[in-house]
């Protein structure tokens, strides 16, 4: 599915090759009928956004939104898991799909980013792709609705996520995520307030191991099997689900 790896491009740092992408993109939108007319007039609207103006202030803008402000962090299992201990073995079951699925990233970003999850469901046959991004619909519905109150064109990537996938958002997960905090980029004591944390602490070869590299290491030595047991087959497994666990 094209259309997922062209709503994952609009969704990254904006630079230069992806300004020059944007024609295609906006192309991809009005090609793929799944979309409806908002969903491509809202698209529209951020293609517009990221193709004008000056690509520092586009860059500060999207640093604001996406990394400064943890609400809107772009990594699902901050979400889901928070800093609890199940994000690590999210994470390695994460990329364990990804390996199955015979993808191999080659950015150094963590495999719960969402640019990187959509650019592995646009390598998966329709049905498989639409699975994939709906298991994230409550995470997904809550950044539609937190970009809708601050008024951002990236809302629409959302919007046209949920219409792709066909997926109705866990209401009972949604409203979790609608009682945490959702501060202003510009309001520094809520921002602080917010990043406080239990810090969870793996030890120091834990910490070392982190990194992508380190979690596709402990990904492939899991899936050797002891000696003289053959690794079984596993059928499709949900691969994000909301547990309420925020440590």
């Amino acid at each position: 599915m094209k259309i997922l790896k062209a709503l994952s491009a609009l969704l990254t740092y904006p630079t230069e090759d992806l300004v020059a992408a944007l024609p295609e993109i906006r192309a991809l939108v009005h090609a793929t009928p799944a979309l409806g007319k908002a969903d491509r007039a809202g698209l529209d609207k951020l293609v517009d956004l990221l193709a004008g103006g000056d690509l520092y202030d586009r860059q500060e803008a999207y640093g604001l939104l996406f990394d400064r402000t943890r609400s809107l962090s772009l990594h699902l299992f901050e979400h889901v898991h928070g800093e609890s201990r199940d994000r690590g073995q999210a994470m390695v079951d994460l990329i364990r799909v990804y390996e199955e699925g015979g993808y191999s990233p080659t950015t150094k970003e963590l495999p719960d980013y969402l640019p990187l999850f959509l650019e592995f469901a646009s390598t998966r046959a329709p049905a498989q792709a639409h699975e994939l991004v709906g298991q994230p619909a409550h995470v997904i519905a809550a950044l539609a609705e937190r970009l809708a109150k601050r008024g951002s064109p990236y809302e629409s990537v959302f919007r046209a996520l949920l219409t792709l996938a066909k997926a109705r958002p866990d209401e009972e997960a949604l409203a979790i995520l609608r009682q945490e905090p959702d501060p202003e980029p510009d309001d520094l004591e809520a921002l602080d307030a917010a990043w406080a944390e239990e810090e969870v602490r793996f030890g120091a070869q834990e910490a070392d191991a982190c990194g992508r590299e380190g979690l596709v290491a402990k990904v492939r030595q899991a899936r050797r099997p002891a000696p003289g047991l053959e690794p079984s087959a596993s059928g499709p497994r949900t691969i994000i689900r909301h547990t309420g666990a925020r440590l």
